[in-house]
C-alpha cells in the first residue's frame, strides 16, 4: 500500500500526490481498475465526462469499499457542455453516483457545439458560471479548476476571475515540463496536475538512457523514477492511468529522487522535447482557437 503523500490546494483541502487517471480506460475495464487501486491505497480518482467512463469509475468507487470521504474525486466538464455547466455538473454526480465533487476541472478552455468552435460562449463566460455554482453550491463542489490552459490563457483567467483556480492539469513530464506555466501557476497559489508522466501511451519516456540510468541507480522501473519525478516536486500531483492491476500497483511505489537526479531529469527537455498533446493542440487551432497553444 503506497505511503499517500498530499499537495495543499488553496483552498485548504489536501489532494493526494498520486492519482489513478482513467483517460481511454475502456467501460469494463476502468471499474475494476479503480477498485483495484482504491483498495492498494490510492486516495485519488481522475475522470472526465469525455472519456465516457464517469459511471464505470462510480461503479468501482463502490466496489472498493473505500468510504467516499477517504476519496478525493475529479472530474471535468466537457468542451460541448460550456453553455450549461450546472447542467453538466449535474450529469457527472449522477454517473458517479456521489453527492460530491472534490475537484471539478474544466477540461479545455474550447467551448464546442456540434463538434465546431462554439464563438458564441466565452470560456472565461463558462468560468464565471463555474464560480457561481461552487459559491452556491460547496456542498457538490468542494474545488473548481482548469486544464489544458497556457500561460496566456491563464493570464487572461486570473484578470476577471474571483476564483482563483485550485489546479490547472497539464501535460507534464521530462520531455514537456512547461516550466514557465508551472511556475506562473505556482505563483498564484495554483496547483499543478501532471497528465501523461510517461510520456505517452506505452510509455515512450521509459526508453530514454537518462531515465533507465536512474531506475538502475535505485533499483526500480523507468515508469516509477518518471512518475516520482512529478511526486518530488512541490505543487504537483500525477495521474498515471492504467487498468492492468500490475502496472496500477508498480505505479504507486514513489520514490525520493537525489538533487543530481532531478536535474538530469530536467534537462532532458533540452534535447528531447516531446509533446504527446500537441496534435490537439494543433487540431484546435485550425478549427478555431489560435491563440490556445502561445
Amino acid at each position: 500500500m503506497p505511503a499517500t503523500k498530499y499537495v495543499k490546494l488553496n483552498t485548504g483541502a489536501l489532494m493526494p500526490t498520486l492519482g489513478l487517471g482513467t483517460w481511454k480506460s475502456a467501460p469494463g475495464l476502468v471499474e475494476k481498475a479503480v477498485e483495484i487501486a482504491l483498495k492498494d491505497g490510492y486516495r485519488h480518482i481522475d475522470t472526465a465526462t469525455a472519456y465516457a467512463n464517469e459511471k464505470e469509475v462510480g461503479i468501482g468507487i463502490k466496489a472498493s469499499g473505500v468510504r467516499r470521504e477517504e476519496i478525493f474525486l475529479t472530474t471535468k466538464l466537457a468542451n460541448s457542455n460550456h453553455r450549461d455547466p450546472e447542467k453538466a455538473l449535474e450529469y457527472s454526480l449522477t454517473q458517479l453516483d456521489t453527492p460530491y465533487l472534490d475537484l471539478w476541472l474544466m477540461h479545455w478552455p474550447c467551448p464546442m457545439k456540434d463538434g465546431k468552435p462554439d464563438h458564441e460562449v466565452s470560456w472565461i463566460d463558462t468560468w464565471k458560471k463555474m464560480e457561481k455554482i461552487y459559491k452556491a453550491h460547496p456542498d457538490k463542489v468542494r474545488a473548481i479548476g482548469v486544464s489544458n490552459v497556457s500561460l496566456k490563457y491563464m493570464e487572461d483567467l486570473l484578470k476577471v476571475a474571483d476564483v482563483v483556480p485550485a489546479v490547472n492539469q497539464i501535460e507534464s513530464h521530462p520531455s514537456c515540463k512547461q516550466e514557465e506555466l508551472t511556475q506562473y501557476c505556482w505563483s498564484k497559489g495554483i496547483s499543478i496536475t501532471a497528465y501523461s508522466p510517461l510520456g505517452s501511451d506505452n510509455a515512450p519516456l521509459a526508453a530514454n538512457s537518462v531515465i533507465q540510468e536512474i531506475a538502475t541507480a535505485h533499483g526500480v522501473a523507468p515508469s516509477t523514477v518518471l512518475i516520482s519525478f512529478h511526486a518530488n516536486r512541490p505543487g504537483v500531483t500525477v495521474v498515471p492511468k492504467s487498468v492492468t492491476p500490475e502496472r496500477i500497483l508498480a505505479n504507486a511505489k514513489i520514490i525520493d529522487l537525489t538533487d543530481e537526479d532531478m536535474q538530469r531529469l530536467n534537462d532532458i527537455e533540452k534535447t528531447n522535447f516531446h509533446r504527446q498533446g500537441m496534435p490537439f493542440w494543433t487540431g484546435y487551432k485550425s478549427i478555431g482557437f489560435p491563440d490556445l497553444e502561445d
